[in-house]
């Protein structure tokens, strides 16, 4: 009877706009829930049954029912935080954690270190990422991300770098008196070494103009401070040639000796190779050292030596790389957060905990860094804001209420149509 049938399709119309209504709520209440994202219900509509048998036009729909529950993933706003282990993504992906309960995947990037040192979430699930290793290289190596080296080990300096410029005006006639190197050298610049040990030590290069185009240099530290030495003197360590062009530009270098011998237990005969830039003999340009007609003058010395340190604090870059900072000033690259792509995410499966789970429909994840392959970008002290939007989700409650209203009343309908029918058996 068509009756009863308009009775089944106004409940099948009450059922399903009661699950929207639960969507929509779900929606509301998560508002203030980090990286959420809404869901949206999409209504099918029943098997219809035929008037005229198979392959007919005319048919009577038997109502509605909720097909699916799509996760709409849209861009939420980012949030500044105080906290640098606070991390948002901007575009696509999602950060890979590793549980008890398996691989899940999540756009809440509320992460902070366990006494262990790795970097996990509110429920201590790991962070995975990419390792780096000893010099701070990002590497394929995935896993758990995690502050292994608490201090870093002392470097001895095994290279150090000059920039300046050496008077071309200078009277090649003054000669070089290691006793008295302050007034017989034509300049002099500082720089700051490390011994095996890390200790450091203050060393000052001299330059004597030779002839037109040709200087010495001499490296020379405190006596105090080299084995044999006398406090009080200087002692030549290190020394070298240096040749400049018509032009002023470093044609060749050359490294005479160079063995440092630094007392209190470092290593004798350390090596240290003094560079003034790449000249023109060896394929350079011959700018970083020049000889100009200007004062000279010391622009800057690079050496890669330090003492040992402890961690100080920690930051993300951009592309989310882990760098941590050391109390003598080095920065060490520990690792870089692994992002994970779906060729279908909206097809993921909402587990709780801001967490999804992987589905046959989602297919498998690709996972790679930040800003490649189409994922997105890193935020330190950032977090992803719930997508909710207050003002549109109520608009969908009210017409989902309306709908629900509209239904029962095809029910009231119904019902007094029957009630007619079986009072036409009392006339």
């Amino acid at each position: 009877m068509g009756i009863l049938s308009s009775m089944y399709t106004g409940f099948t119309g009450i059922q399903g706009q009661g699950e929207a209504l639960a969507v929509y709520g779900d929606n509301i209440s998560n508002a203030a829930t980090t990286g959420f994202k809404v869901a949206r219900p999409e209504f099918k509509d029943a098997v219809a049954k035929s008037l005229n048998g198979m392959g007919s036009s005319m048919a009577t729909g038997r109502g509605t029912k909720l097909g699916n529950v799509r996760t709409v993933f849209s861009q939420g706003t980012l949030t500044q935080t105080e906290s640098p282990t606070d991390l948002a993504i901007t575009g696509n992906g999602f950060f890979a954690l590793d549980g008890v309960e398996g691989r899940s995947y999540t756009r809440d990037g509320s992460f902070h270190f366990d006494k262990e040192g790795k970097l996990v979430n509110s429920t201590g699930e790991k962070v995975l990422g990419f390792q780096a290793d000893e010099s701070g290289k990002i590497t394929s190596k995935m896993g758990a991300l995690s502050i292994d080296r608490a201090i870093i080990d002392a470097r001895g300096t095994k290279n150090v770098q000059l920039f300046a410029n050496l008077d071309s005006r200078a009277d090649a006639s003054i000669k070089f008196d290691p006793k008295n190197p302050d007034k017989t050298s034509h300049f002099a610049t500082g720089v700051t070494v490390h011994d095996t040990n890390g200790a450091a030590h203050a060393v000052t290069v001299y330059f004597n103009k030779v002839d037109g185009q040709n200087w010495e240099w001499k490296a020379m530290a405190k006596g105090e401070e080299i084995e044999g030495g006398k406090p009080g003197e200087l002692i030549q360590q290190a020394s070298g040639k240096l040749t400049f062009n018509e032009e002023g530009k470093l044609a060749e270098q050359s490294i005479d000796s160079s063995e440092w011998n630094f007392n209190k237990g470092s290593k004798q005969g350390q090596k240290i190779d003094f560079s003034f830039g790449k000249d023109i003999k060896a394929g350079g340009d011959g700018l970083q050292v020049t000889q100009y007609g200007a004062n000279a003058e010391a622009y800057k010395t690079i050496q890669d030596g330090y003492s040992s340190g402890s961690i100080g604090s920690l930051k993300f870059d951009d592309n989310g790389c882990l760098v941590a900072m050391y109390t003598n000033g080095e920065q060490v690259t520990v690792g870089q957060v692994a992002l994970a792509k779906f060729e279908s995410p909206e097809d993921l499966m909402k587990t709780g905990g801001n967490k999804y789970k992987e589905t046959r429909t989602s297919g498998q994840p690709t996972i790679g860094s930040p800003l490649s392959g189409g994922r997105g970008q890193i935020s330190s002290k950032s977090l992803e804001a719930s997508a909710t939007d207050i003002a549109n989700e109520f608009i969908n409650l009210m017409q989902s209420q309306r709908n629900f209203q509209a239904n029962s009343k095809v029910i009231s309908v119904g019902d007094e149509l029957l009630g007619e029918v079986i009072n036409l058996k009392r006339t």
